[in-house]
């Protein structure tokens, strides 16, 4: 049995999530404001390229299938990386040249955003993947919490300190920034991960026994009740999580009347009780919480039960007017948030390690292209569906309202199947063959 990863390992490991997110942060937020501010560009576009950076997220369970069949995950997460970090740099050029030759700059930036998305998909998924095999069962929800502290680490580090490199603004010195993140993000990603995975055990060749096709462990890994059941948890509950991201400081400004400094401030309170709510569940199923407060199945479901609850008060918030207490229920709903996403991801580290070392990165895969796909969809139908509430009512507090009820409907949908996600249910995703039976077939074919 290989050997468990350690504390060391682990930090180590959410250094790598620290470099993808410096990265990332450049390409979903700098490049956003340049685009739609320095060079008055319709938001459209850089908002197009954000969500066809999630939308190649559906390429992750091939990914997955590439590290399974190759039997290591370190050359996925190096290689990813790698087209990361070019991806990113190839953006902040391209929207250098988009002030001189707009059409080309938007030719390079599709380029450039495909590159980010195959690059991070490829990377992360692996990144679990390894985290999964090499995480001790009470370690779970420590290590999803480390792992994605270390990646919002990753946002608040970067964005100051290039936006401090980028005054006075130039698109040569937009490259040059660019350039440095995506470099030494890149070094850092190679320290981090280097040597960790030969240490934990000796991974059998990828030709032992022969590789089924993708499309074959694709289908088989669909067909398991849990990991289907698993999946489809992932994307509704991901896609109510990130339905409200774009909605909430516009809400908080119209029906409240609150400055945009007051909305920003309001959103750093959401991210603080979301950190709390992973520090507690971390905490907790460490062992302090016993078998019951300890179960990351209960905290998931408790996520997000809490967040239907503080999203159905925020609802009726806006209709009670100046005085409810808005800030305290944005809190609930960051620390429910975080609750629900830290037990979630230990889940799936979970259901990962306890099925077949040979099929963890095309599950890992699958599941990782639900919340990418959801999250991609969650943040446009949320605006969309605002939009529309307010063509047909036409005062905003109704229309928020309605949004934020059918998010919390989402919500419930998404607590009452994580109920039903057994961790025991993962032994049966083992099903080893017997010498004479021929290859199971799939149950059900994927639609």
């Amino acid at each position: 049995m290989a050997p468990k990863l350690g504390w060391l390992a682990i930090v180590r490991l959410g250094l790598v999530q620290t470099a993808l997110g410096a990265v990332v942060v450049l390409m979903t937020s700098t490049l956003n404001r340049v685009m739609v501010v320095e060079l008055a560009l319709p938001a459209m576009i850089p908002g197009a390229l954000v969500t066809l950076h999630y939308a190649v997220q559906v390429l992750r369970p091939r990914w997955g299938y590439g590290s399974d069949v190759g039997g290591r995950r370190t050359p996925w997460i190096v290689g990813g990386m790698a087209a990361l970090c070019l991806g990113g740099f190839g953006a902040a050029t391209a929207t250098a040249l988009m002030e001189t030759q707009l059409s080309t700059g938007i030719a390079l930036a599709i380029l450039s955003f495909l590159l980010v998305g195959m690059g991070a998909g490829a990377a992360g998924t692996s990144l679990l993947v390894l985290l999964a095999g090499g995480v001790d069962a009470r370690r779970r929800g420590a290590a999803a919490t480390i792992v994605w502290v270390m990646m919002i680490a990753g946002f608040a580090i970067t964005a100051p300190i290039a936006g401090h490199f980028l005054d006075p603004f130039s698109g040569v010195r937009l490259v040059m920034v660019s350039g440095t993140v995506s470099l030494a993000a890149f070094a850092l990603a190679c320290l981090a991960i280097r040597g960790i995975e030969p240490r934990r055990a000796a991974v059998a060749p990828s030709d032992a026994g022969g590789k089924r096709p993708f499309r074959e462990v694709l289908a088989r890994v669909w067909s398991e009740p849990a990991s289907r059941r698993f999946t489809i948890f992932i994307f509704v509950a991901m896609l109510a999580y990130s339905a409200q991201e774009l909605i909430l400081e516009p809400f908080a400004g119209l029906v409240f009347a609150m400055t945009p400094g007051a909305t920003t401030k309001l959103s750093g309170l959401q991210h603080g009780g979301v950190l709390a709510g992973m520090l507690t569940v971390a905490g907790l199923t460490m062992g302090i919480g016993g078998p019951y407060l300890g179960s990351l199945k209960v905290w998931t479901a408790t996520g997000c039960a809490g967040s239907a609850l503080a999203l159905a008060g925020i609802a009726v918030g806006g209709l009670v007017g100046p005085d409810f207490p808005l800030r305290a229920a944005i809190f609930a709903l960051g620390l429910f948030n975080g609750m629900f996403a830290v037990a979630a991801i230990g889940s799936m580290m979970g259901l990962a390690g306890a099925g077949d070392e040979a099929e963890r990165g095309t599950r890992m895969g699958v599941w990782g292209a639900a919340q990418g796909v959801a999250f991609g969809a969650g943040g446009f139908l949320g605006t969309m569906a605002v939009d529309l509430a307010r063509l047909v009512s036409p005062e905003p507090v109704h229309a928020y309202a309605a949004v934020f009820l059918a998010e919390a409907a989402l919500f419930l949908v998404g607590a009452a199947l994580a109920m039903r996600i057994e961790h025991a249910a993962a032994t049966q995703l083992r099903r080893p063959a017997r010498p004479a039976e021929p290859v199971l077939q799939p149950r059900l074919s994927l639609r």
